[in-house]
């Protein structure tokens, strides 16, 4: 199996801490590396998370505040002087293009990476290929910001046990995925009585937003949700008035959505220790983890 994993690389907000950078979040996945969010910072977090930049093949920006983009272009510069051939995917909210345009080409250099870009202009399906089908939704910040969702094709799998018993084994069993039955041995023997789909994983992220529709759409049975909670609930004021959540309310969503897991991220400075966020958020929701900055989760279904 491929690796399947989030790495942190960065869980503060608007200001980094002594302890914790901009948010940047790596997920590798299906032979991809789906970066989000790069902040202020993230080149060099790759290089603390032991991590080669070239694993990057999509960026994701939800939107233009300088915490979830300012890293975008040091990122592409880096990718660009590791002389990556891979194309380079990017997706972000249409309305900040300029802003997009202003990190990709902040300074001189000789640019020999392809970039693709896919300014977003609505919520919905924003990309789909053989590894990934890519939903983008509003979210509720005062300003355009989208969450996003990517999973994975369902698969067949077969029941060995089953098969074992019929004697099918080889070459014909292509055939039997091909035509859904094949005859062997004078039986006629049916896909579906020897097999099941297993759905494909899903990764969720909500970033900056109140509780809102689109939140609760990009998280349904999501197999992972990252999610913000940049305040406490002692802090629900400034949640509100800074259009934040609190742990507690990012537990609520995840609760809501039937999500299997949530990582709470995006802390204020404020807080030093981040055990308090993962207190209240379980009392919601208790599969719930905190990020830290060089954190791993394994990215499995449970």
């Amino acid at each position: 199996m491929t690796v399947r994993d989030l790495t942190i690389l960065g869980c503060s907000s608007q200001a980094p801490t002594r302890k914790r950078n901009h948010g940047a979040y790596l997920l590798r996945w299906n032979g991809e590396g789906l970066l989000f969010d790069p902040g202020e910072g993230t080149q060099r977090q790759f290089i603390f998370a032991e991590i080669a930049p070239p694993t990057v093949t999509r960026i994701f920006v939800s939107h233009f505040h300088g915490d979830h983009c300012l890293g975008l272009g040091s990122m592409l510069m880096r990718l660009n002087l590791d002389k990556v051939t891979h194309p380079i995917h990017c997706y972000y909210p249409a309305s900040g293009q300029v802003y997009f345009d202003r990190l990709r080409y902040g300074t001189s250099y000789r640019e020999n990476i392809t970039v693709i870009q896919h300014p977003i202009t609505e919520a919905g399906i924003v990309h789909q290929d053989e590894n990934f089908t890519i939903e983008a939704d509003y979210l509720n910040h005062g300003i355009d910001n989208f969450a996003y969702r990517i999973t994975e094709p369902d698969t067949i799998k077969f029941d060995k046990e089953k098969l074992k018993a019929l004697g099918v084994h080889g070459p014909i069993m292509q055939d039997l995925l091909k035509d859904k039955k094949i005859t062997f041995n004078g039986k006629e023997i049916l896909l579906d009585d020897v097999s099941h789909v297993r759905k494909g994983d899903s990764f969720a992220i909500v970033m900056d937003t109140r509780p809102c529709k689109g939140a609760l759409h990009i998280a349904k049975k999501a197999t992972m949700l990252l999610c913000e909670s940049t305040y406490l609930e002692a802090e629900k004021d400034l949640a509100k008035s800074h259009n934040h959540l609190t742990a507690r309310e990012a537990a609520t969503i995840a609760r809501d959505a039937q999500a299997e897991e949530l990582i709470l991220s995006h802390f204020s400075a404020r807080y030093l220790d981040l055990r308090p966020f993962e207190r209240e958020a379980r009392e919601i929701f208790p599969n719930t983890h905190a990020a830290d900055d060089l954190k791993q989760f394994q990215f499995i279904k449970k």
